[in-house]
Formats: structure tokens, C-alpha cells, sequence
């Protein structure tokens, strides 16, 4: 059976920064859940980062540096986190995902600008660029229609 990796909070799990989730009840979300096409997934938290945890931003990509409003630098979770969804992605021979929109992780297309002013920019998390690099189709909770689509 074909799965998908389907970032946590979008399934209701309380598992982001704030303590919070993010699922919005998506019938579509449901329908691949009563399959058991989801394997839900938390970068963060499978990188050891506890509920709750700073806000971080992605603020500088050369060289890589996501910190906290503090400068607390939280890169080597985040990368440990994205290669742990590579894996699990590879394991489950999953070909596509649906992560939370602009998040440092997740996000594609557009990530919070580093500065902690709630201003997007252009840009990927760091495990939704590095699922892109491997041939992953990466999808958020802002194209399910599109997601549903490439699944058929």
C-alpha cells in the first residue's frame, strides 16, 4: 500500500513549538488515515526538541543557522530531524508528503523571514528541501486538492 509521510500537527498532535496542533479535520486527511496511507512524522520532536520549545527561524542559509529570539542555535536539530524524515520517507518507499506551511521545517515556498516579525519569504524548511532534493514531492495543508490529484 502506497503511504505518505504527513507532518504531526497536521493530524492533531500537539507537537508544535507552542504546544498546539494544526489540523483543520480535512476530509481528505481523514479518507488516507481510514486507508492507512499516513505515517505521521514530527521533525523536531523525533530530533529530541521538547513540547513546548522556542519559536526558531531560518536565519542565515550560508552557512546554515536556525536560532531561537535568544540566538540559541538550533541547527543540528533541525538537520537531524530533516535526515530522519529522509529516512523514514526511504524506508516506507514514499514518494510524497504533506508538511505544515511555513515552518522552519516544513515549510515550502514560503518560510518566516528570520527575524521573528511574522514576515514570509521565499523559501523551504530545512527537512521540506531536503525531501526535494531526493526526488520527494513535498505538498502542504494549502493544496490537499492538488496533493489528492497526484496521489490517483
Amino acid at each position: 500500500m502506497r503511504k505518505i509521510l504527513v507532518s504531526s500537527c497536521l493530524l492533531g498532535y500537539k507537537v508544535r513549538y507552542d504546544g498546539k496542533h494544526s489540523a483543520s479535520g480535512d476530509q481528505l486527511i481523514q479518507h488516507w488515515s481510514d486507508l492507512g496511507m499516513i505515517v505521521p512524522f514530527c521533525p523536531e520532536v523525533a530530533a529530541g526538541l521538547p513540547i513546548p520549545r522556542p519559536a526558531v527561524e531560518i536565519v542565515s542559509w550560508q552557512p546554515l543557522q536556525l536560532l531561537d529570539t535568544q540566538a540559541v542555535d538550533y541547527t543540528e536539530a533541525f538537520l537531524k530531524g530533516a535526515q530522519m524524515a529522509l529516512q523514514l520517507a526511504q524506508r516506507h518507499n514514499i514518494d510524497c508528503v504533506l508538511l505544515k506551511s511555513k515552518s522552519p521545517s516544513c515549510g515550502r515556498d514560503f518560510i518566516y523571514d528570520g527575524k521573528f516579525q511574522q514576515q514570509l519569504v521565499s523559501g523551504h524548511g530545512v527537512t521540506a528541501k531536503l525531501l526535494m532534493q531526493h526526488d520527494i514531492k513535498v505538498f502542504t495543508e494549502l493544496e490537499l486538492t492538488d496533493m489528492a490529484e497526484y496521489l490517483r
